[in-house]
């Protein structure tokens, strides 16, 4: 393999994984020199029973200053604003964050207002504007997909302008990462489904997307090896603690990967129709990954061939001649949307065509893909993918992802 003339990697969070890791947090957190916690969680965590889990689990090591469950699933700058309020008004000192990836990306939003000041979110857009250490955040995700616990990025949706900020800064890495089987334990199988796959995403494209380098490739490989040996297994016995565990790991590993290496098409598409059209992020990226796969095969077949040996293990990637093994990495991702689909009774969604919303309807409809293809210019996603991605290219993938039909590769538009 050939290095790259230089690279960079970061990945400073430290990362306490495994049985009664959440009991670790009171001595943590105060050797950060914090002891007033406000926890932020959403009403779904908060029913199912996993904030009195976590409280358990402190004791009466800390005093907790707040509890703000009001994070919707699609979150956005306002309830950061409302959020940090309440967390100045009690006089908190750091955030535990516990949920999936809307949580943990508000809860970045609430510690940049409270640790900066200001009143809003809003006056933090832009490059460089986040310039210094902020107050303590412990991250404890309840899902296995979003790897936010291990990113410098938080997205925060706008709902005025339709779009999803970017705020991205080392000072967003979490101080702690508590990833405990316990937190994943109540999760259903089709968000089990769509979040690890999720994770799947961010994975495979960390590998073979422009910033790629040798420390990055390592987090990113062992994550699809544990997903692909793990998630059918947690789906048919959400009971399976030690596959829980296996994807919480590879979740945060597959994070450390693509904060470092970062992504490409499947996420340029995916937060733009998730801005538009409301679809859960996992969705999207396990509809689109294997279309942005054979989108960038002609730029990165080596890469994404190799992608083959931790999908599908060592027999299959043998018996496959090296110039087939794109394409049978292609195909492997859509048998495992397959099987998953299969397995939750149709919960998980193989194609676009077939999400629908709370009501029954299509929740993307073939009519919005121009608006969502012209859309994906203002997300940077874009700007690390093999190939360059404009409108029409985007078009085309959208249609077929909508139909559920394997891309038309002579159909794309290479660049230089």
């Amino acid at each position: 393999m050939t290095l790259p003339a230089y690279y960079d990697f970061c990945c400073r969070v430290k990362t306490i994984s495994g049985e009664n890791a959440m009991e670790k947090i009171p001595g943590l957190l105060e050797g950060l020199g914090a002891r007033r916690p406000m926890i932020v969680t959403d009403r779904g965590v908060e029913a199912a029973g996993l904030i009195d889990t976590v409280r358990e689990a402190i004791g009466d090591g800390l005093d907790i200053g707040a509890i703000y469950a009001d994070i919707p699933v699609d979150s956005d700058y306002r309830v950061v604003d409302d959020a940090a309020a309440v967390y100045r008004n009690n006089a908190c000192d750091s955030i535990i964050a516990v949920g999936g990836g809307s949580v943990i990306d508000t809860a970045k939003g609430i510690n940049i207002v409270a640790s900066l000041g200001g009143k809003s979110l809003l006056g933090y857009q832009g490059a460089a504007t986040i310039r210094r250490k902020l107050n303590p955040l412990a991250v404890l995700p309840t899902t296995s997909g979003t790897g936010s616990e291990m990113t410098l990025v938080a997205v925060v949706a706008d709902p005025d302008r339709q779009e999803k900020m970017l705020f991205v800064s080392y000072f967003l890495l979490p101080d702690l990462a508590i990833l405990d089987p316990r937190l994943t334990l109540t999760l259903p199988d089709f968000l089990t489904s769509q979040t690890a796959m999720d994770a799947m995403a961010h994975a495979c494209e960390s590998y073979y997307c422009m910033e790629k380098n040798p420390v990055s490739d390592a987090f990113a490989l062992r994550a699809i090896s544990l997903i692909s040996d793990n998630l059918l297994s947690a789906v048919r016995n959400p009971a399976d603690a030690n596959a829980r565990l296996a994807l919480a790991n590879a979740s945060a590993m597959a994070g450390a990967a693509f904060s470092n290496s970062m992504v490409g098409i499947v996420h340029n598409i995916g937060h733009v129709i998730g801005a538009v059209r409301h679809v859960p992020h996992g969705t999207c990226m396990s509809i689109l990954l294997p279309y942005g796969m054979e989108y960038n095969i002609h730029r990165r077949a080596k890469a994404i061939g190799e992608i083959l040996l931790p999908l599908a293990g060592p027999a299959v990637y043998a018996k496959t001649p090296e110039r087939a093994r794109p394409e049978k990495a292609v195909e492997q991702i859509r048998k495992l949307n397959e099987d998953l689909h299969n397995i939750t009774g149709g919960k998980h969604s193989r194609w676009l065509g077939e999400i629908r919303d709370r009501e029954g309807a299509e929740a993307v409809p073939r009519s919005v893909l121009p608006e969502i293809a012209r859309k994906i210019m203002a997300d940077g996603a874009r700007l690390s993918n093999p190939e360059e991605v404009l409108p029409d290219d985007a078009l085309m993938v959208l249609e077929h992802a909508w139909e559920g039909t394997p891309l038309d590769r002579s159909r794309i538009r290479k660049g230089a």
